[in-house]
């Protein structure tokens, strides 16, 4: 066994009782040193020359702050946090319904001031008068924009594309102005607080139902050109019974349609976002979808009302 002298830190036999270099008669034991970052604090014992320190708290812990490079001990990363890629993708689709949205309703107020306007019109008045060829006038003009859209939605820029969908609800306006010419003010905010309550729930139903709707399109989609048909026969016509029938067949097509597009929007974007060229024509192309999906349940309801 040896110790280590405490004035010179001389190593001599245990037996010795002066230190033959300096003739000190104080000693310390040796003890064996430990590895860095090993040592405890149980073996420190004050600064005495030859022992280390208490390891750093880093190195107690297993791990190593950033900027420390002590062998044997791995960096502790910085802390960084990271969404979870499901609601990563929720946030991106609440955003892109959020844009679909806003454009459909900037369509729907572009259509209710031209609405309102028109209907303040004498001109406007006498032009409708006609009777039944200025309204087939007025939705070849609306058929052949939804056309028009539709085929050049990834030719043209966005800019564009929202260009011809705030023309073609400027042309719904006209439409929509001959219901303020029939109908009493009643029944219109009657259908349109029905319309807003049915849609909204059909909605909602497209969106949470984890049931798919893609069977419900075929038989919707035939169910719309049906419609068409009738309507411009029955104006030929002039059917009451009909115009009844046309009016309940439309709501509950145009209904189903709601819930079904909202559905088909999010399974296009969560696939294809880039489906018409760009995330922006995606955007327009649902806005004409969903206006054109409460625009018409709207105007069913406001004949079917308009019945009493």
């Amino acid at each position: 066994m040896t110790k280590i002298c405490d004035y010179c830190s001389a190593r001599v036999d245990d037996s010795v009782v002066a230190c033959p270099n300096c003739n000190s008669g104080v000693f310390r034991p040796e003890v064996p040193s430990q590895p860095q970052g090993q040592a405890t604090h149980n073996n420190y014992q004050g600064g005495q020359p030859g022992y280390p320190g208490p390891p750093p708290p880093y190195q107690q812990q297993g791990y190593q702050q950033q900027g420390y490079q002590q062998p044997g001990y791995q960096t502790a990363p910085p802390y960084q946090s990271y969404a979870q890629p499901q609601q990563l993708a929720q946030t991106q689709e609440a955003l892109f319904f959020q844009k679909v949205y806003f454009w459909m309703c900037g369509a729907l107020a572009v259509t209710a001031i031209t609405s309102l306007i028109l209907a303040r019109s004498f001109a406007w008045y006498r032009f409708v008068a006609q009777g039944t060829v200025s309204v087939i006038i007025i939705i070849a003009v609306q058929i052949g924009l939804v056309i028009a859209i539709n085929a050049l939605m990834d030719k043209i820029s966005p800019i564009g594309i929202k260009a011809l969908f705030l023309l073609f609800a400027v042309s719904m306006g006209f439409t929509t102005s001959i219901v303020l010419l029939v109908y009493p003010m009643g029944v219109i905010t009657k259908a349109f607080f029905t319309a807003a309550v049915t849609y909204a729930a059909m909605a909602t139903y497209g969106l949470v139902t984890k049931r798919s709707l893609q069977a419900w399109g075929s038989f919707l989609f035939m169910g719309v050109i049906g419609l068409i048909a009738a309507s411009i026969l029955n104006l030929f016509l002039g059917s009451d019974s009909v115009d009844f029938v046309i009016c309940c067949v439309g709501v509950l097509i145009f209904a189903g349609l709601t819930a079904y597009d909202h559905q088909k929007l999010r399974v296009m974007y969560a696939t294809d976002s880039q489906a018409f060229g760009s995330e922006d024509n995606l955007v327009t192309y649902g806005a004409l979808t969903l206006y054109l999906d409460f625009i018409n349940l709207f105007l069913f309801l406001v004949r079917l009302f308009g019945r009493e």
